[in-house]
């Protein structure tokens, strides 16, 4: 038989999504194929995405290194979830946790059970039953799977880290697997004139490096994919209208929060996520309403500490590739598409993206079956993470701005109108497929900016004010003493995963 499998695999660009590319085939994979990286130092990476959400543990496991030692690598810190402050409307604060708010009574979501209690004239906090809530609050954080025989899970956990550390983390991790990296500047790339195929990439010194299989980690230049094979861009600014960004780290500071906060502003918002050595911040917002000198001034007046350099500017577009698979070439990170920082997508997506490529890993022929399944299956995760993230805009009932006119107005995809629908008629919400996000996280960024349904689940009538309140303080009262036992995140870090300084 001849062997038609893939030899050798280029991956064009570092950063965190090259290296963690070479990292997973690396490991993976190592022992089947050649893997290189080529990057050109004179080449800046984006580097400011410091947020992620629980799958990133996957990552840990799959390469089997130890959580604590990477987060101390990395300065790492522990994140419960995202504080969202003045999304609804000015004043609400609500914290889009990680973990299980409550817990089912019967055949009843938890949240059923609160829109029965707030039918019967009952105030209590939705988030008063939230283990991440009240410990995020508390500043508490120990790595709890589940609370005794309750019933009630854990928390459920991800991290914050400085992503130029991750990618030397990974560099490091790599090479020793027998990763190769080229440090060079790429002035050309090569193609078969019959197939299209690329068939090597040819470095400004003359030099060609050549492969079976490329992924492509240039980041928003998406010299692969979008340049060489011209793969067009669909745009979703229409929906996402933040299209710039500015971002400053600044100085430490106290309680050492284990969450990060977004701050909705004037024309977009605002990021804080604490890290160990340092705090990174930035302004999100929309060219089209205020100007760069206007962001800047309204992140530098909403810093808590003294920033550490000038702001760094970044431009871009939200949306995605017309495909993100074409030919032999995949693209990963910011050259597939982009979604804005909003709930710390975007480290995730390069994750998942690798993972659909183990799973469906070709051989010489590149199979048009593999590549359809590759492509569907990654435009269901944009878009559903798109509908989730335009959730956050569209749920307002601000008026102070041009900006949140625009997007309390705006027309919305119709797979959000269709939950948007369903929930505002009796809180109901089903999950398609494997879609990212959970019903938990829909039901507390709905709730948490005051898109409340009209009516709760016939079944949850039949409660009674006391049952529900019992309920639900029962619930509380166990959290409420699980956290009390637990270390402050800042001792629990000392104490574990504390990094060597960085003076």
């Amino acid at each position: 038989m001849v062997d038609n499998s893939i030899k050798k695999v280029v991956v064009v660009g570092g950063g965190t999504a090259g290296w963690m590319a070479a990292a997973l085939l690396g490991k993976l994979m190592g022992k089947l194929v050649n893997v290189e990286l080529v990057e050109s130092d004179q080449i800046g990476t984006v580097g400011v995405g410091e947020a992620t959400i629980p799958q990133i543990r996957h990552l840990t496991d799959a390469l089997q290194i130890s959580e604590q030692d990477f987060l101390k690598a990395v300065q790492g810190t522990y994140k419960l979830g995202i504080e969202f402050n003045d999304w609804g409307k000015i004043g609400d604060s609500y914290i889009h946790t990680f973990g299980d708010v409550g817990r089912r009574l019967g055949v009843l979501d938890y949240h059923q059970v609160w829109l029965r209690g707030r039918e019967l004239g009952l105030t209590e906090n939705f988030w008063g039953a939230s283990f991440n809530d009240i410990a995020a609050r508390a500043n508490k954080f120990a790595p709890v799977e589940k609370i005794g025989n309750t019933g009630l899970l854990g928390l459920g956990y991800a991290f914050h880290f400085d992503a130029t550390l991750v990618a030397k983390y990974l560099r490091n991790y790599s090479e020793p697997l027998g990763v190769k990296r080229t440090e060079g500047h790429i002035k050309h790339v090569l193609k078969d004139a019959d197939s299209g195929f690329i068939t090597g990439v040819q470095l400004e010194d003359g030099r060609v490096v050549e492969g079976d299989l490329f992924i492509d980690c240039s980041g928003f230049r998406s010299l692969l994919l979008g340049d060489a094979l011209e793969t067009p861009y669909v745009d979703w600014s229409h929906w996402l209208p933040c299209n710039s960004a500015q971002a400053v780290p600044t100085k430490g500071t106290q309680p050492l929060v284990p969450y990060t906060k977004a701050t909705a502003r004037k024309a977009g918002w605002q990021w804080r996520i604490p890290l160990q050595h340092r705090v990174g911040n930035g302004h999100v917002y929309s060219s089209d309403f205020i100007t760069d000198a206007e962001a800047t001034d309204i992140l530098l007046s909403n810093l808590d500490a003294e920033p550490l350099m000038d702001p760094k500017q970044l431009r871009f577009t939200t949306g995605k590739r017309e495909n993100f698979w074409v030919k032999n070439c995949i693209a990963l990170g910011l050259a597939s598409g982009f979604m804005e920082p909003l709930e710390s997508t975007s480290i995730h997506l390069v994750q998942s993206a690798l993972s659909r490529l183990i799973d469906l890993f070709p051989t010489r022929s590149f199979s048009a079956a593999d590549i359809a399944e590759y492509n569907q299956r990654t435009h269901f995760e944009y878009d559903t993470i798109r509908d989730f993230l335009v959730l956050h805009y569209k749920a307002t009932t601000r008026d102070d701005s041009e900006f949140w006119n625009y997007c309390r107005n705006m027309s919305i995809p119709d797979t959000l109108q269709h939950k948007f629908d369903l929930w505002q008629s009796h809180g109901r919400f089903f999950r398609n497929d494997d879609e990212l996000f959970t019903q938990m996280s829909w039901v507390q960024v709905l709730l948490g900016q005051n898109i409340v349904p009209d009516d709760c689940h016939p079944i949850a009538k039949s409660l009674t004010r006391e049952q529900v309140q019992g309920y639900s303080a029962d619930i509380r009262r166990i959290l409420l003493q699980t956290v009390d036992q637990m270390p402050s995140h800042a001792d629990f870090i000392a104490q574990h995963i504390a990094a060597p300084r960085l003076d």
